[in-house]
This record gives C-alpha cells, structure tokens and sequence, in this order.
C-alpha cells in the first residue's frame, strides 16, 4: 500500500482523498469562473503529471482569472509575471546583486521560485525573455553565474497568450512550446454563460478579490503527492502503448503537416491519458482517453504548411482526422 504523504500543515494524503480534494478544484474554480471546464481538466491534469499548460484566448475570456482561481484553491506559493517587451530574462530567473555591506555578490531569487508561476501574455514579450524559462521548465532549476539553483518542488508554469495574429506577439519558439504539456484554447462563451458571468458581476462579484468570492485552498502538497503516486501505478496495457505511437506517427506522415509529434509529445500524451483515467476513477487506460487527451496534448507540437494552413486547415482537424483513421485497439 502506498505510503500517506504529509503536508507543511501536518495533514497526510492518500489516493482516495487525493481524487476528492482535486475533484474539489473544480467546484472551487467555479466560484469564479463560469464554464470552461476542459480547461479546468486540463490543468488538474498538469498538476498530475508535473506538465505546463499554455492557455490561448483572445482578450477578455478570463485566462487570467483561470490561472489565479486555480492559485486561490490550492496551498501553493504562487507568484505572477506580467510580459512585457521591455521584460529582462533576469527579471524571471533572478540576478546577482552586489551587497556593499558585504563587498560580495549574493543572488536575489526571481518570481520563478515559486510553486505555481502564471506567466501572464507570454508572448508579448521577445524569445530571449521566453527562453529563460526553458531550463527551469525542463530541468527544474535555474542556472545564474554557473550556479545551479533548484525550483521549489512541486513546481507548475501557467503560461497564457493571445493569438498570434494580434499585435504585439512573438510566437513561442518550437523549443518552449514543446516544454508546455498541455495547450488549452479557451473559447468565447455560450450565450447562458456570459449571462451567468454578468449576473454575478452585477451582484458585486470581484474577480480582483477571490476570497470574498468564496473560493478556498481544498488541495495541497500532500494530494498533489499522494494523487502522482496512484496516477504512477495506473496500467497500461501493449496495445494503449502501440495506438499512442500510432497516432503520434501518424502525425509526421500527414501531408498537411511540416512537422509532426516528436517523442517527447508521444510521452506526454501518455502521461496524460494516464492521469485522466485515474481522475475518473479507473486503475487502467482506454483508448478514450488518450483520444481525449489527444487535442490538448498534441495541437501545439505539430506545425501545418502553409498552403493548408491557407486552405483552412487547422491543428485540431488534422488530429481528428488522425484519431478518425488510426485503428483503434479492442
């Protein structure tokens, strides 16, 4: 049996609990946000694996607000970057100081020591700047003057962007969007939806201030720990293996496509048919859910040729093309 984990508040997790605390995200999130409950999927999800989402909206859809909802129901130390094109890469990683006091140099952490880190419009700022955040999203650390410094564990970037078509955005490099687990779009909402989020509003709703909103901490280390440890244990069978390769092959074969599904996308989406089976209550995997992770996983790691692009081709519709043609194991 697996061993319980304690939080920094004494209180220990195991799997059981674990699923109902971030099963309990969701209820909390909505306190503030109205809808979008894929996203909220998919960043449950992330924390699962120890991935990265990248959240893409237009302006006004509450990608923000997601990210700090999410912050507010969990006991994590959480810090924000506003991007900028003015924004230093020592502005995130942090720099040395020279202490006069000491006649030394002493390193002064950035806002990426931290446990959740929402970088706000990542792509408003140039690539130098985004690629800062490379090593510390892959390696977990951060290396100033040749040092390297470890992140706090767990560790978790939320990165949101506009569409790349709006003005004042660098696209993300290969490299960096290939570091982000999972890419979530989040769409306008319904027509009920948006007259839900004005009714709150016009009762006083604050979205600067979560707590007078009701949302509160129901997760913390300990879940998350204890929810990794049973999403480790999950099975999965040869055949969910080989339709995963299957799919992700498929992806560099596609005549639409410049560049396909690497081996790291392949991991990923493995990773992440993994967590979604355990969230919804079974110790196995089925080919449904990796066809619902597919999207979120995959859409940012492949790249279209620009006459299908042209064309109306889209990430999304190339990957349900290839869900639709790949066969299926029984």
């Amino acid at each position: 049996m697996m061993d319980p984990t304690t939080d920094n508040a004494g209180r220990t997790g195991d799997a059981g609990t674990a699923r109902a605390s971030l099963e309990a995200l969701r209820a909390e999130i909505a306190k503030a946000v109205v809808g979008q409950d894929p996203a909220v999927t998919g960043l449950v999800v992330a924390l699962l694996c120890r991935g990265h989402v990248l959240l893409e909206g237009v302006p006004g859809v509450a990608k923000t607000l997601l990210v700090r909802a999410l912050a507010s129901a969990l006991e994590l130390d959480t810090k924000r970057v506003q991007f900028t094109p003015d924004l230093m890469p020592s502005d995130v990683t942090g720099s040395l100081v020279y202490d006069t006091r000491t006649a030394a140099f002493s390193f002064q952490p950035g806002p990426v020591f931290t446990n959740l880190l929402l970088a706000d419009e990542i792509n408003r700022t140039p690539p130098k700047t985004q690629s800062s955040l490379l090593e510390a999203m892959e390696e977990r650390q951060v290396t100033v003057d040749g040092t390297p410094r470890p992140l706090p564990e767990p560790f978790l970037v939320a990165a949101t962007q506009n569409p790349v078509e709006y003005e004042g955005t660098y696209p993300l490099p290969e490299a960096q969007l290939d570091r982000f687990l999972v890419k979530l779009t989040i769409p306008l909402p319904s027509r009920q939806d948006e007259i839900d989020v004005l009714t709150r509003h016009a009762a006083g709703f604050n979205p600067r201030d979560l707590r007078a909103a009701g949302v509160r901490p129901v997760a913390g280390p300990a879940d998350l720990e204890a929810a990794r440890a049973a999403v480790a244990t999950t099975t999965v069978s040869p055949e969910i293996t080989a339709y995963v390769v299957d799919i992700c092959r498929a992806t560099r074969e596609s005549p639409s496509l410049t560049l396909g599904v690497s081996p790291r996308g392949a991991t990923a989406l493995l990773a992440t048919s993994r967590a979604w089976a355990w969230l919804t209550g079974r110790d196995y995997v089925i080919p449904d859910d990796v066809k619902a992770l597919a999207l979120p996983t995959l859409r940012h790691r492949i790249q279209l040729r620009p006459e299908a692009e042209m064309e109306g081709v889209t990430p999304d519709s190339v990957i349900n093309a290839i869900l639709a043609h790949v066969p299926v194991p029984r």
